[in-house]
């Protein structure tokens, strides 16, 4: 077993938590996660499960009411809660970047693209406008945007949805950075391109040694790309093993009930298995394992909250009654 130390990333039983007039809404409980160099993880669940603020609890960008309130996140050792924002800043875009779901989060509106990736570069290290500029060029050309020359002098609403996703993860590489948090980045494009995308992400992180999580509410599309996969339900991860062993055997109700909502060849034509139920509000779980109202194996064992276990080899479930 390696060290915390060898990981990217190490994350042990971060909670992060916002604090309203009705109560603390506990939007991440006690999430573990480790990501290695050149490894794509997964982070797969429903809208509201904590994925996303999962995320921005890494990258220190959590305001008010919200702050993380326990839990380590130690990025290559080195522990970012507690972290000044001055170190925070010197990270982001460096050492570690985020890709979110809308690429107008990334881009300025009013500044051409080469400007804003000149800008990029030289806000983390002395480098000429010339060598900037030849670094934007290439990071465009390695997302495969044609004519990378002509795209610099563009101004993003000049671009399709999908040409401007793809200057944000060019954007997100030009510093080379060892961890990437992608934030369900390509929901909105067509499946030509998002499978483009998906195949340049692969090989990036591959030729690199970046590590990378991917957060998607989609099992199909991580099943294809991440080497392991975390499924997160109510704040919580209820399941982590690798991606083929999630995928053909999961071990967590929940993980089933995902795979068997996604349609397949041999669904085709008939209904799909749906999850019974709505996901929990975060302030009002109920009692013991969240997912207990929507799950056919629940019993009394369940009004206690489970702990995680490995029921087999490298699975990790949170789960009283894990499938067999």
């Amino acid at each position: 077993m390696t060290s915390s130390t060898d990981a990217v990333l190490d994350i042990r039983g971060l909670k992060t938590h916002f604090f309203t007039h009705g109560g603390a809404v506990k939007a991440v409980d006690g999430v573990d996660l480790r990501v290695e160099a050149g490894e794509i993880l997964g982070l797969v669940g429903e809208s509201g499960s904590g994925k996303s603020i999962t995320g921005f609890s890494i990258i220190g960008l959590i305001d008010a009411p919200g702050r993380v309130v326990d839990g380590s996140i130690r990025f290559r050792g080195e522990e970012l809660v507690g972290a000044t924002e001055a170190r925070l800043r010197a990270l982001r875009g460096k050492e570690i970047a985020m890709i979110f779901q809308d690429p107008m989060m990334t881009l300025n509106p009013v500044l051409r693209i080469d400007t804003q990736m000149i800008e990029a570069i030289q806000a983390h290290e002395k480098v000429s406008h010339a060598g900037a500029r030849a670094r934007a060029r290439d990071a465009l050309a390695r997302v495969g945007i044609p004519s990378p020359d002509e795209r610099l002098t563009t101004y993003p609403h000049q671009l399709s949805g999908g040409m401007r996703q793809r200057v944000a993860i060019a954007i997100a590489l030009l510093n080379e950075p060892r961890l990437i948090i992608a934030d369900e980045p390509t929901t909105a494009l067509d499946v030509t391109i998002q499978a483009q995308i998906l195949y340049e992400v692969r090989k990036l992180c591959r030729e690199t040694g970046t590590a990378l999580i991917w957060i998607t509410h989609d099992l199909a599309v991580v099943s294809g790309l991440a080497d392991t996969v975390s499924v997160m339900y109510a704040g919580r991860v209820v399941e982590s093993a690798r991606t083929s062993q999630v995928v053909h055997a999961p071990a967590h109700p929940y993980t089933r009930g995902l795979i068997d909502s996604i349609p397949t060849r041999q669904t085709h034509g008939s209904s799909l298995r749906q999850i019974s139920g709505m996901t929990p509000s975060l302030l009002h779980l109920p009692k013991g394992c969240a997912f207990r109202p929507r799950c056919s194996r629940a019993s009394d064992t369940c009004l206690e909250a489970p702990e995680p276990t490995e029921p087999r080899p490298g699975v990790t479930v949170r789960c009283w009654h894990p499938l067999g």
